[in-house]
């Protein structure tokens, strides 16, 4: 096979007919301004065109759809392997998906449990053994205090019903006696039960005198019981209590009897696994008392409620003065005096009925409880306003029956080592392995489970080398960040040790810090020394000096990047004379830090007490009228002080915000605010229909425009004729999509250009109106620096566009649909948006890692739009790795000092230079080098 993979003739999107060899088996590191080109060579070519090929192997089924799957632009691509793309993107919305189902390690985990886990009963907690029909017969013989007894086959214990088809069957093969909850029953007619009432029915087998000598005898006694009951076996001794026996797995002293081990039995997704009272999703929605009655000082007849609407109003009042009454106690007795019994029954309800009164009527009622009643609501409310408005005052909790394991008892009850497979998932990753290392097999176990084993370990390992120590197996696979997301998966990859592979990844290491990066990197090498080749667009300064081979495209963005400016090694593209990125890698261009010249009163906002995951009681001070930077390695709790904390209360402060706010003890400085905005890297839509014209608002006097021109005058087109949401002027072909969905079995949905209007969204009539011989689908079509141009005359317009400019997105086109942007350039979308808005100065700006997909250069022009939020007064808070940016900070608030359980502490404040004087800081450490150049 080659060693060279040679692309030719490339001009998918903005392309300029691009010939480039790459190595194989080798890291190849694409890197360039953003826009430049390369995701639309990295991934809509070289993936793509590997999808294809891969497509062209399979049945005929799957051939069908290779024409209506669009070819990459791109002349010949010899040498390709087939390929794996790891994007930045959550991997599933599903709450039944996990880091452990993603990565198989739960999967292995099921295996190992099946196969050597130990079972107890959920009951009494004593271990479950198996017993062989002799050991039974010694068992009875030498433990029996009485000589005379009965050997019984338990065959229905506490279960409610009748059971005649049971005593028929068993009438019919002879055996006529039976015990019938304790009493001796003759089977000649089955016996009258009440089917609403438990019962416990055993079928007597023999009477026996237990003798050494009579052994077979109480054998063959014992081989029939077994047979009949399953496995489990009574002996009742004459004048004793019952000895039971199992020959299966069953508690004896319980008489609850296990099913045989499978993996299925640890599988939240199965029946024969999952807990039955959350269905496997391990959480349920409690009412949040805090949120509801808010004001523990109040009475019964005082309390004053903010609740969606007024049966609930009422219903808490006579609900509050029936339990009252019930319990004997004073209506104007504080809430806060109020006994643990009264918010149990408030929560949970009575099963008895209780007396309300209406009036002057008093009835008797049996009280549902508060949970019992959101839940009926919610399930009965057609609108999603209500229906949020209601959630507002739920909480997500463990669900109080598998505790958050969402397993049934008697999978839970099986232990490898002391431990259950719930709680081998819920310890972090860092504690996981030594765990799982530290469990000991035995010769026999080895034969069984040992490669299994040593699957998990090598699995979890690499999840600890791509610097996700502080996830947990359990953790949903929604909650992950895009850059979690990502090394989840590369670490799933990595694991399955595949050989002749492109692997094609964006960014991975967005979210690390830098002391992670290295770690990263050494995983990457790993896959590379596999036989495979590795792709890698990326900005990171640390990963570009650690790549084979380097490929910088531009010199600039859309139309005018798109071509190779230096390709090669390191040092190759360090002498290089044109290329951007060679300037800020040789140190020639620098981002320069501004100059601190804040003046005025100096105020924050303080965060006392706060406790929120792994935060640890912590107090923190956000200086207002600055750059904040919130710095940290992965997991050490940036995003739970400043998104979950600070940003939600306030939220509910300044708009009433039904989101609840991470445990604080209290925020003092709030007054100062009138205003908060975050923006975070979530899509700007999840359809195709969502762009960033319709985003900005931009697109409105476009049509406007449009609408206004002579010929839809004369033809009576309002603005309405020009959206692509409406009938009219739009295609129904594709319903204004522009696009057509091919659902693919196994495999991701494709969208393909519609026929009809060969994308444009539009019909011909409306395409026919046109603005200087460009018609409305060609404006969509522009990048955002083309139409800033064409449409320079109208202020309203121009002044959205060159805000996208500012913030490095010249290079998108306005009608791009919003699943194909990334989410840096979603979140720089949404910054654009913000900006075009009147500023308050009294404005905090909330970013998560906004230099995600951003070049250098492109870092530079970021600072200057964020620094000039911050000259008229506004704040922003920024949670970021980038030390460009870290050192540019007016403050900076380092957590640490490591990840989960490690972090969660403030290991310094202050301005970039008394940070990078810590020793303990990871940052600081970092930051010294940044700083000293």
């Amino acid at each position: 096979m080659t060693d060279t993979l040679s692309i030719r003739g490339a001009r998918q999107h903005n392309l300029q007919n691009v010939d480039l060899d790459l190595p194989r088996n080798r890291i190849t590191v694409i890197t360039g301004l953003s826009g430049s080109g390369k995701s639309s060579l990295a991934f809509d070519t070289l993936y793509a065109e590997g999808q294809r090929r891969y497509i062209e192997s399979l049945s005929t089924y799957a051939r069908q759809f290779l024409e209506k799957m669009e070819k990459p632009d791109v002349d010949s691509i010899e040498g390709l392997s087939p390929a794996i793309s790891i994007e930045q993107k959550t991997t599933t919305r599903s709450p039944r998906s996990t880091v452990g189902t993603i990565t198989e390690v739960y999967d292995y985990l099921r295996l190992l449990f099946s196969s050597i886990g130990t079972p107890s009963c959920h009951r009494c907690d004593r271990p479950i053994t198996r017993q062989s029909v002799d050991q039974i017969v010694s068992q009875i013989l030498a433990d029996a205090p009485e000589k005379r007894g009965m050997i019984l086959a338990p065959l229905v214990r506490d279960r409610k019903g009748e059971f005649k088809k049971l005593f028929e069957r068993y009438r019919r093969e002879g055996y006529l006696r039976a015990r019938v909850d304790g009493h001796m029953e003759y089977l000649e007619e089955p016996p009258q039960l009440d089917k609403r009432k438990n019962h416990t029915v055993e079928i007597v087998v023999d009477r026996l005198q237990v003798l050494e000598q009579a052994r077979g005898r109480i054998r063959n006694s014992v081989q029939h019981a077994v047979e009949m009951a399953e496995g489990l076996v009574a002996f009742s001794p004459w004048g004793g209590s019952d000895l039971l026996f199992s020959e299966r797995a069953a508690c004896v002293r319980c008489g609850i009897s296990m099913p045989e081990l499978e993996p299925r039995s640890f599988s939240f997704n199965s029946r024969f696994g999952a807990c039955s009272e959350c269905e496997g999703l391990g959480i349920r929605l409690r009412v949040n008392l805090k949120r509801l009655i808010p004001d523990r000082d109040a009475t019964a007849d005082t309390l004053s409620l903010e609740l969606p609407d007024r049966d609930l109003q009422r219903f808490m009042q006579q609900s509050l003065r029936a339990l009252l009454e019930h319990y004997s106690l004073d209506p104007e007795t504080p809430l806060r005096r109020y006994p643990d019994r009264v918010w149990k029954a408030l929560r949970a309800g009575l099963e008895k009925p209780i007396l309300f009164r209406y009036g002057e009527l008093t009835y008797p009622a049996r009280f549902p409880g508060l949970e019992r009643w959101f839940q009926k609501k919610l399930r009965a409310t057609g609108s999603e306003k209500r229906k949020q408005r209601l959630l507002s005052f739920m909480v997500e909790g463990d669900c109080p029956a598998c505790l958050g394991s969402r397993l049934r008892p008697e999978s839970r009850a099986v232990r490898i080592q002391g431990r259950s497979i719930s709680q081998y998932c819920r310890m972090p990753l860092d504690e996981c392995l030594p765990a799982l290392e530290a469990i000991r097999l035995t010769s026999r176990q080895e034969s069984i489970a040992g490669p299994v084993l040593e699957e998990i370990r090598h699995r979890v390992r690499f999840l600890l080398e791509v610097g996700l120590s502080y996830l947990t197996l359990d953790r949903k696979a929604a909650s992950l960040s895009g850059g979690e997301a990502q090394r989840v998966r590369l670490a799933t990859q990595v694991g399955s040790r595949l050989r002749g592979v492109l692997y094609v990844l964006d960014e991975p290491s967005v979210g690390l810090h830098p002391r992670d990066v290295a770690s990263l990197l050494g995983s990457l090498r790993q896959l590379r020394d596999l036989g495979n080749t590795i792709l890698i667009v990326e900005h990171d300064e640390e990963t570009i000096r650690n790549g084979d081979f380097v490929v910088d495209l531009g010199p600039g963005a859309a139309n005018h990047g798109g071509r190779v400016v230096a390709a090669g090694s390191l040092q190759e593209i360090l002498q290089h004379p044109d290329s951007l990125t060679a300037s800020y890698l040789r140190g020639t261009r620098r981002i320069e830090p501004p100059p601190r010249n804040h003046t005025g009163e100096p105020r924050s906002i303080e965060v006392l007490g706060a406790t929120h995951n792994n935060l640890r009681d912590i107090d923190v001070s956000f200086p207002l009228g600055r750059l904040v930077l919130v710095t940290g390695v992965s997991g050490s709790g940036k995003s739970s002080l400043v998104s979950e904390v600070l940003h939600r209360a306030l939220s509910r402060k300044l708009y009433g915000s039904f989101a609840e706010p991470g445990p604080h003890r209290e925020i003092r400085g709030l007054e100062h605010v009138d205003k908060v905005i975050e923006i975070d890297q979530s899509p700007i839509g999840r359809t195709p229909r969502s762009n960033p014209a319709t985003y900005t608002g931009v697109f409105t006097p476009i049509r406007q425009l449009f609408s206004l021109l002579p010929e839809s005058r004369s033809r009576g087109y309002k603005a309405g004729r020009f959206s692509f949401n409406v009938s009219g002027g739009r295609c129904e072909a594709c319903r204004g999509n522009g696009l057509s969905k091919i659902e693919m079995n196994f495999l991701p949905d494709v969208y393909v250009v519609c026929e009809s209007c060969n994308g444009t969204r539009y019909n011909r009539e409306t395409r026919e109106i046109r603005y200087r011989g460009y018609s409305i689908s060609d404006v969509l079509d522009m990048t955002v620096e083309e139409a800033c141009e064409l449409l320079e005359n109208i202020p309203t317009i121009k002044s959205r566009l060159t805000t996208l400019v500012e913030v490095g997105l010249g290079y998108i086109r306005l009608g791009q649909s919003a699943p194909t942007l990334s989410g840096g350039e979603a979140q720089r979308v949404k910054l654009a948006s913000e900006l075009n808005r009147r500023a308050t100065g009294n404005t905090i700006y909330i970013l998560d890692e906004p230099t995600t997909g951003l070049h250098f250069e492109d870092v530079r022009r970021l600072l200057d739009i964020l620094h000039r939020l911050v000259d008229v007064g506004n704040t922003v808070i920024v949670i970021e790795h980038n030390l460009e940016v870290v050192k540019s900070a007016d403050w900076i608030i380092d957590l640490g000092p490591g990840g989960g359980k490690a972090g969660g502490a403030v290991v310094c404040t202050g301005p970039p230079e008394a940070v990078a004087r810590v020793p303990a800081s990871y940052t600081g450490q970092a930051l010294r080098q940044v700083l000293a150049g």
